[in-house]
C-alpha cells in the first residue's frame, strides 16, 4: 500500500508508513502463505498434469485473497432501547448508534460523574480513602437505592465509594458530595464544571444521585465519553465497577449489572433505573486488546437492558478491530534539517495513535504525513511540525500532530551558509 501524495509532502516521506504497514501485513498473512504452500505441496503429489497443478495453485491463491478482502459490515442489531451508542474506548469511534444525542434522564448513571469528581479529589490529595465522613441526616434520609449508612455514624470514604458504585447507594452519594464540597448543591456545581471540561455539551446535572428532577439530563454519547475518561484517568479505582457484591453494616447487596455474571469480558460499569428514565446500562468490556463501551437507555426492563448491551458488544467485537499504528516517541520519519547542527531531525508522536476499522480492512489503510517543504533550525524537541492522517476509502479515521522528537539547534555560520547555497540550487 502506498500513501497518497499530500500537498507540501515530498515522495521521500512515504516509505516509512508503507514499511510499517507492509511489515504488519506480511506478519498477518504468514499463516495464509504457509497454508497455501502446504496445499500446493499436496497437489504436486497428485498424479495429474502439471497444468492442473498450476490452475489449482492459482485457485487457492485467489481464495486466500478473497477471504482477506473483508466481508461487508451488517447493520447493528435491533435492541430494546430508546437510545444507544457503541463506542471504541481507544479511538472514540462510534460503531453503532440510535438517537445517541437525544437528551434523556440518566437515572443512577449520574453516579459515574459523582465518582469521577470524587476520584479527582483523591488524586489531588483534597481527600483520602481513609477519611471518616460523618453521615448527615440529609444523606441518611435519601430514598431509593441505599447502602444503609446511619445518621451521625462515621464511614470511610472507601466504603462510601463502594456503596455508591456497587450498591448504587443514594445515601452514599450524598455523603460523598457533602464531604468533597460541603454541600450537595456545591458538589453539583463541580459536576457541571467537569462536564464542560470533558466536552459533555448535552449534559446538565441537578443532583449527585440521579433522582428524577427537572433539567437533569444527558445523552448516550456523553455518557460514553465520560466512561472513556473515567477508565483512562482513574484505572486504580475502576476495578470497583467489576465487583459483584458489597457488604456493609451486615447487609450484602449485589451489583445490578447482570452482564458481570454472564460475560467474563465485562468489567463494569453502572446501571440506572427510574420510572421516567426506564432501565439504563453503561457497560465496558475488554476482549484481547480491544475495549468497547456501550450505553443503553430507556429499555423496558432489567433483562432487556442487559440483552441489548450484550448484543451491541458482540456486534462490535465481531465486526471491528482496533490497532495501535504508531507508538509514543516512535520515529516516523527523519527529516532534513537546514541550517542545523544535525542534518536529520527525528519526527514522531507524543501519544500512541490507534485506529478502529472493520475486520479484514487493516491493509486498506492509507497513512499520510503532512510536513513543510523545508525544516529550518532552530527547532526544539516538542515543537509541532505537521500532522499524520490515516484514511480508509477516503474517510479520515485518525489524525494526530507530528512533533520534533529531539532538539535541532542552529548550526555554525559555515554550516548555515552551505545549506543556504544548497537550498538555492535545490
Amino acid at each position: 500500500m502506498t500513501p497518497e501524495e499530500p500537498l507540501n509532502f515530498r515522495a521521500a516521506h512515504t516509505p516509512l508508513p508503507r514499511r510499517l504497514l507492509l511489515k504488519y501485513r506480511l506478519l498477518r498473512h504468514l499463516p495464509h502463505f504457509t497454508q497455501v504452500t502446504e496445499n500446493m505441496a499436496a497437489f504436486s503429489r497428485i498424479r495429474a498434469s502439471s497444468l492442473f497443478s498450476v490452475f489449482a495453485g492459482l485457485f487457492l491463491l485467489c481464495g486466500w485473497t478473497l477471504a482477506e478482502a473483508g466481508s461487508p459490515i451488517p447493520s447493528p442489531p435491533s435492541v430494546d432501547a430508546g437510545s444507544y451508542v457503541l463506542m471504541d474506548y481507544r479511538t472514540g469511534r462510534t460503531l453503532a448508534e440510535k438517537d445517541a444525542d437525544r437528551e434523556l434522564d440518566p437515572a443512577s448513571i449520574t453516579k459515574v460523574m459523582t465518582a469521577y469528581v470524587v476520584f479527582d479529589a483523591l488524586a489531588d490529595g483534597t481527600i483520602s480513602l481513609e477519611d471518616q465522613v460523618t453521615v448527615s441526616e440529609r444523606a441518611w434520609r435519601m430514598a431509593g437505592s441505599r447502602m444503609f449508612i446511619e445518621v451521625g455514624r462515621q464511614v470511610a470514604v472507601e466504603d462510601l465509594l463502594q456503596g455508591m458504585i456497587i450498591q448504587s447507594g443514594n445515601d452514599a452519594s450524598v455523603a460523598l458530595a457533602e464531604h468533597v464540597a460541603g454541600s450537595e448543591e456545591a458538589f453539583v456545581d463541580l459536576m457541571n464544571q467537569y462536564a464542560d471540561r470533558l466536552g459533555l455539551d448535552s449534559t446538565r446535572y441537578q443532583n449527585a444521585t440521579g433522582m428524577p428532577v427537572e433539567d437533569h439530563y444527558t445523552t448516550a454519547r456523553d455518557i460514553a465519553v465520560l466512561a472513556r475518561a473515567l477508565v483512562e484517568d482513574f484505572p486504580e479505582y475502576y476495578h470497583w465497577y467489576s465487583e459483584r457484591h458489597f457488604t456493609y453494616n451486615g447487609i450484602r447487596q449485589d451489583n445490578r449489572n447482570l452482564l458481570l455474571w454472564r460475560d467474563d469480558s465485562v468489567d463494569g460499569i453502572k446501571t440506572g433505573h427510574t420510572s421516567s428514565a426506564g432501565y439504563c446500562l453503561l457497560t465496558s468490556a475488554k476482549r484481547d486488546d480491544m475495549r468497547l463501551i456501550s450505553v443503553v437507555m430507556d429499555s423496558s426492563d432489567e433483562r432487556s437492558r442487559a440483552d441489548a448491551s450484550q448484543s451491541l458488544l458482540n456486534y462490535g467485537f465481531r465486526f471491528f478491530e482496533t490497532h495501535r499504528l504508531y507508538e509514543t516517541d516512535e520515529t516516523l520519519s527523519e527529516e532534513r534539517l537546514w541550517g542545523g547542527e544535525i542534518d536529520k531531525l527525528r519526527v514522531g508522536l507524543k501519544e500512541d495513535l490507534y485506529v478502529t476499522v472493520p475486520r479484514g480492512q487493516y491493509r486498506e489503510l492509507e497513512p499520510v504525513m503532512n510536513l513543510p517543504e523545508q525544516l529550518e533550525a532552530p527547532i526544539q524537541a516538542g515543537d509541532e511540525l505537521g500532522t499524520v492522517k490515516v484514511s480508509l476509502n477516503g474517510e479520515v479515521l485518525a489524525e494526530a500532530p507530528l512533533y520534533a522528537l529531539e532538539d535541532g539547534p542552529r548550526g555554525a555560520l559555515w554550516k548555515r551558509l552551505v545549506d543556504r547555497v544548497r537550498l538555492f540550487f535545490q
